[in-house]
């Protein structure tokens, strides 16, 4: 999560921020009916749309995508992606698929293929609301015959999958649950995330929808994208160079979860693995440094906050590895994908 700026977190109350995404939507509001499945924006994957029902905006929906290995395989990875992003990473199903596991994908409600028109892109009350997009999700990997199963996130999604398993317990459902810089904790000073952020955590119950700008930084974003400096291409009005604003309410549901999950990290019944980089990044705009670690949360407190989750964790340093690791430079990338596949292939 970017830095914030503190005058913005200090006077919510008065923060407007205006940009390209209207928040007044006067067409109808129809749910999603069409839930079969359809071939997906990635060449080799499928999707289809689930009917999340009705949430505080209105109808919602999630999408789940998938590709299947060619030979039967009963064993399954689902991946959650984090704030700001959507599945693009064709290559990380197809290392899956080649590796012997079902590969299966969500976006998230209010995130790339899930977004409607009417929806404030990424916004959420309560993590929470999360859960019955991975719970379908499940129900959809078991219906095709997988019986080893295994949960991902990243980032905001690795906070999610942490949550998801440790509110669920010995009733989680899958086998092992995998993270890659999971969001444990906010990348800011004691001050500010003790005193400011639970401040406006409590404004943000009254004060739902205002609006907290975010840095106008490129450097994690210039980092990724081919056009620039990185290796990868994907749809930045999905995925946005500059990190929107974020709303009050999604500030404190983020600081909740944080904070329930920590209450009930015992709690995580199957084995998790907690991966991040070996490195923090500071500033803003790109400087080649950006190249070498993570520029958006701080690995030291995924590190701290990660031994604590579940009985026996595995925590590990990606050597230079970017805030999303599978992002990373090929060798960072290899030695991530390695870490990953050990995990699964002995717990």
């Amino acid at each position: 999560m970017r830095r914030l700026p503190i005058t913005a977190l200090l006077a919510v109350a008065l923060s407007v921020s205006a940009w390209n995404v209207k928040e007044k939507y006067d067409g109808p509001k129809t749910p999603t009916t069409d839930i079969a499945w359809h071939p997906d924006i990635l060449p080799g994957y499928e999707a289809r749309y689930v009917n999340q029902g009705e949430a505080f905006d209105g109808p919602c929906r999630s999408t789940i995508i998938r590709k299947m290995c060619k030979d039967n395989s009963s064993k399954a990875f689902l991946y959650i992606h984090g704030f700001n992003d959507y599945f693009f990473q064709s290559e990380m199903g197809e290392r899956f698929v080649d590796s012997g596991y079902n590969f299966y994908a969500v976006d998230l409600r209010r995130y790339g293929r899930s977004r409607e028109p009417w929806q404030y892109p990424f916004n959420i009350r309560d993590q929470k609301e999360y859960f019955a997009d991975i719970d379908s999700a499940l129900s959809q990997i078991r219906r095709d015959g997988n019986t080893d199963i295994t949960l991902g996130g990243h980032s905001t999604g690795g906070l999610t999958v942490a949550y998801f398993g440790a509110e669920r317990g010995k009733d989680v459902g899958v086998d092992r649950i995998v993270t890659d810089s999971p969001f444990l904790e906010w990348n800011f000073s004691s001050f500010m995330r003790n005193i400011a952020i639970p401040t406006v955590g409590f404004f943000g119950k009254i004060f739902k929808n205002v609006k907290i700008n975010q840095g106008h930084c490129d450097g994690y974003a210039y980092s990724l994208l081919k056009e620039y400096y990185g290796e990868w291409t994907y749809d930045t009005d999905w995925k946005m160079v500059y990190s929107p604003p974020v709303t009050a309410s999604w500030l404190g549901a983020i600081n909740t979860a944080q904070s329930r999950l920590m209450k009930k990290s015992k709690e995580i019944a199957v084995p998790i693995l907690v991966m991040h980089s070996s490195r923090k990044i500071e500033g803003c705009n790109y400087t080649p440094d950006f190249q070498t670690g993570d520029a958006v949360l701080d690995p030291a407190m995924i590190q701290k906050r990660g031994e604590r989750l579940g009985t026996n964790p595995t925590v590990c340093a990606i050597d230079s590895g970017l805030h999303d690791l599978i992002l990373s430079s090929p060798k960072a990338r290899e030695a991530a994908y390695d870490t990953l596949f050990t995990f699964i292939r002995t717990h």
